[in-house]
């Protein structure tokens, strides 16, 4: 969509929009209905996805081509089951839409189908914002919307959902802060990436039960909150392509189950706590692209599960053997751009000597806790960092497909969407073909998917097209995978993401030397 079309769109959606964004109360009795419905929550949802239909600016696949008549169950992408309050009524479960490269908005008509659990939009074109009369949906458990072209502030209405476990948002246009009261919810992933948020990640983070939590190639601003030591259930987190900045917390130590711990490409600062030799289910562990400095420690490269580590483009002006790429068979290391004496590819003395000149005590800094109230260190090397070559974004994966969107037990993610990289970056990716593995540790995320709605059988993954590349070493991140795609909306099996969707590449990319990191 051009800019202009995007901007049409969402002006449509504002002049059908009511005056506070919500559903007139009387609205199912307002419309002319031509067929009669023998279950009441059928005939809602039937006005709902009517008003959906002639909210679409264009379908290029047709998918909404046969929903027209009272037989909503069979409309291409809407889901039926057996109502979870009377399983003598079927109403609508579930709407998946993922792939259809839909363009239009979202009606206010969309609150009347309160059956929904489940609502996959990933990859469509749709426009404007999330109105508020979905916060009708009270059954709501799975919500992607990733990879649209949303806008406006942090979408509270998914707030108001008592038993939502699975919030993806990437890749729109969201902007402003993210309330704190999302970290309060019990919630299992929250892909944020790829958005425009700003301001400070909330304290309130520490309270978050996800497994899987993305903040890359935001504009967050701050500290890494001391409360991360808290969150008990992470696996994977992302902080990757922000501003945030001052000493990493001690308190990042504490989590002994995360396997992927991503700070790059910040203005992070000072030496690494000690106490990160906690981190022992690490297994890739990204921190290039700040200005750390000091020793990089043999106990740190020698953590029992780590796979990839990479330090590039700091000012470290130390490290242990075990630290040395090459030095360990099973370990991929990247020290280049650094400070580091007998090593190759490192920063000039003149460009080290501006910042290792300037040390930032960590005991005073406020992110590590320390009694000052400065804000970090805001030394700046002379040239930008990082300079070395990174991906470009992509639009997201689809979401985790499942059987069932009532599912109320855990989400499982093997690993969160490696967050896509900012467009200016310098030298290219040299890759192999596109859709290969999201990062490092060989475990196969499965390639895109058809584009069609109607699901597989009962499928945990979604089904990849046939491309079992192995594991390049080097890692672009892929198109998107479907979200999970419900047989029986309502099967109670639980829900198992093997690994989150990392968002896709995109067309082209600058010249340089190939990433031998995600």
């Amino acid at each position: 969509l051009t800019d202009a079309e995007a901007s049409f769109i969402a002006q449509r959606q504002l002049l059908t929009l009511p005056e506070n964004g919500d559903l007139p109360d009387d609205i199912e009795y307002e419309v002319d209905l031509k067929v009669t419905f023998a279950k009441n929550r059928l005939k809602r949802a039937y006005i709902a996805l009517q008003a959906w239909k002639k909210a679409v600016f264009s379908d290029p696949f047709n998918t909404t081509g046969n929903w027209h008549g009272p037989h909503v169950c069979g409309y291409t992408g809407v889901f039926c089951a057996p109502a979870l309050d009377d399983p003598s009524v079927a109403v609508v479960a579930g709407v998946d839409l993922n792939g259809a490269d839909i363009a239009g908005h979202l009606p206010v008509e969309l609150g009347l189908m309160t059956d929904v659990a489940m609502f996959h939009l990933n990859s469509n074109r749709f426009c404007g914002i999330i109105p508020k009369s979905l916060d009708r949906l009270k059954l709501m458990h799975e919500f992607d919307v990733s990879n649209n072209r949303f806008v406006g502030p942090f979408p509270s209405v998914v707030l108001s959902w008592p038993a939502v476990k699975y919030i993806d948002l990437r890749f729109n246009d969201f902007e402003g802060q993210v309330p704190p009261t999302l970290f309060k919810k019990d919630l299992d992933a929250i892909f944020l990436n790829n958005n425009r948020f700003t301001a400070t990640i909330p304290e309130s983070l520490g309270d978050s039960s996800v497994s899987v939590v993305t903040f890359a190639h935001n504009k967050f601003t701050g500290c890494i909150p001391k409360s991360i030591g808290n969150m008990k259930n992470l696996n994977e987190i992302i902080f990757k392509d922000n501003s945030l900045g001052g000493c990493f917390p001690s308190e990042i130590g504490k989590l002994a189950n995360v396997n992927v711990f991503d700070a790059s490409m910040n203005s992070f600062t000072g030496v690494l706590p000690p106490s990160f030799v906690g981190l022992t289910g690490v297994e890739e562990f990204d921190i290039s692209g700040n200005k750390l400095t000091g020793f990089m420690p043999e106990n740190i490269c020698k953590l029992p599960n780590l796979v990839n580590l990479t330090y590039a483009y700091n000012y470290f002006n130390g490290q242990g053997d075990s630290c040395v790429p090459g030095s360990q068979k099973q370990v991929a290391l990247d020290d280049i751009r650094n400070c580091l004496p007998d090593r190759p590819k490192q920063r000039s003395a003149k460009e080290c000597a501006v910042v290792i000149s300037r040390p930032v005590d960590c005991s005073k800094d406020k992110c590590a806790g320390g009694s000052s109230s400065g804000t970090p260190s805001k030394s700046k090397p002379p040239s930008p960092v990082p300079t070395r070559p990174v991906q470009k974004p992509q639009p997201p994966r689809e979401s985790p497909k499942i059987d069932d969107p009532f599912d109320q037990s855990p989400v499982k993610f093997r690993r969160s969407p490696p967050p896509p990289q900012p467009i200016h970056s310098p030298p290219p990716v040299h890759s192999p073909p596109p859709p290969v593995h999201s990062p490092p540790p060989p475990v196969h995320s499965p390639p895109p998917p058809p584009v069609h709605s109607p699901p597989p059988p009962s499928p945990v993954y979604s089904p990849p097209p046939p491309v079992h590349s192995p594991p390049p070493p080097i890692w672009k991140v892929q198109p998107p995978k479907e979200s999970p795609q419900p047989n029986d909306p309502y099967d109670q099996s639980p829900v198992k993401f093997r690994r989150s969707p990392p968002p896709p590449q995109p067309t082209t990319s600058p010249s340089g030397s190939p990433l031998h990191h995600h």
